[in-house]
């Protein structure tokens, strides 16, 4: 296929991540056209002039809608905040755009709907940013359970856990703010819930507790606002085929810098994995004499596709970005009409739909389907 044209809306710490992705996915695969980074929008022009000097894009603006009608470029990263996803993202695929958004869809189920309706109507690639499913870690360990190595799974645990809201002194901002969604809930356990899905399918029913560690954050002016969202969040699922599953989220818990902690218990065996040690598992299995049965130590090498693009021997390792030009590659694969490992905006509403599920769960303290968040 020629060289796709790139628009990329944002220039936070996502916003570099895929700059950094759609400027290193040919050299890294080799099998893509360089794609053409046209143009970056930025609220603030001079902001938006200086980093796309930095990520390499040929022109910026001031205005994203600017990107709608450039015929140059062909798709649109989207890495803008929460609330913003959904006007961009169905915009970009009404004017014949790809779009690339990151996650979550959209604070409101009404909006992630409009998302995917308006992705199906435009018959465009449309890719949420969950990259942790791109991990050859993840990959391999989906590649296990398929072949049985620990038998049938009856429990998985899944926590996420960072610290960058645990200090009770931060002032108050956006990710506090009801308009950017539930809190931990849906900006951040929709991550654990990719690798779920990616893995065992999606949730079926929940019932959860959320907990505001801080009830008040202090202004940067002075004063202080009651905190709006959940930075804690604890639930007990039923996955597909009835597997039970446990899912924690907390956004301050300190000294967590990246944890998304999976345990997998099967009738024959078990499998740890740990973002924050992300390039290695461990793997228990029953096999061979109880004397030395014990947990394993395994770590990325080349045979774990695509490991192989980025480097030629075991145990060196990747990191987060590198994981996001992975899925820049999938991204591609999808908009040339092949089949790609991503999660569209088909499968990105049902995990949608549980996060919605969930906060009923909460609000009406009683198990929630999934299905019940009705369109």
């Amino acid at each position: 296929m020629t060289a796709l044209g790139v628009g990329l809306i944002g220039t936070g710490y996502m916003g570099k991540c895929h700059a950094l992705a759609w400027n290193n996915v040919t050299s890294v695969f080799g099998d893509v056209e360089r794609p053409r980074l046209v143009t970056l929008a930025e609220v603030n022009p001079e902001l938006a002039a200086k980093k796309a000097a930095e990520f390499g894009f040929v022109r910026s603006t001031g205005n994203w809608r600017d990107l709608l009608s450039d015929p140059e470029i062909d798709v649109i990263s989207v890495t803008t905040p929460n609330a913003f996803h959904p006007e961009m993202a169905i915009a970009a695929l009404e004017a014949g755009k790809h779009v690339w958004c990151e996650k979550p869809m959209a604070p409101a189920f009404a909006d992630a709907v409009k998302m995917r309706d308006a992705a199906r109507r435009s018959g465009k690639a449309a890719a949420m940013g969950y990259n942790y499913i791109q991990n050859p870690v993840i990959r391999h360990i989906r590649r296990l359970i398929d072949d049985g190595a620990i038998g049938k799974v009856y429990h998985v645990r899944a926590e996420m856990d960072e610290d960058f809201m645990a200090d009770a002194t931060q002032p108050f901002y956006w990710k506090s703010e009801a308009s950017s969604g539930y809190g931990a809930l849906d900006d951040f356990a929709v991550h654990p819930l990719s690798l779920l899905y990616a893995l065992f399918g999606h949730a079926e029913s929940a019932i959860t507790d959320m907990v505001k560690p801080y009830e008040t954050r202090p202004l940067a002016g002075g004063g202080e606002r009651a905190v709006e969202t959940h930075d804690l969040a604890s639930v007990l699922l039923k996955l597909e085929g009835g597997i039970s599953a446990v899912l924690i989220a907390n956004r301050s818990a300190w000294g967590r810098k990246g944890r998304i902690a999976i345990q997998i218990y099967g009738s024959t065996g078990s499998i740890l994995f740990d973002q924050e040690r992300m390039n290695e598992f461990q793997l228990y299995t029953t096999d061979g004499r109880p004397e030395e049965q014990g947990f394993r130590t395994i770590l990325t090498a080349p045979h774990h596709k695509p490991y192989d693009r980025f480097i030629p021997a075991p145990g060196h390792g990747l990191g987060f970005n590198d994981l996001k030009v992975i899925e820049c590659r999938e991204l591609i694969a999808a908009i040339d009409g092949k089949k790609a490992h991503i999660i569209d905006f088909e499968e990105g509403l049902k995990i949608e739909r549980s996060i919605h599920a969930m906060a009923r769960s909460f609000a009406e303290g009683r198990w929630v389907g999934s299905a019940e968040i009705v369109e």
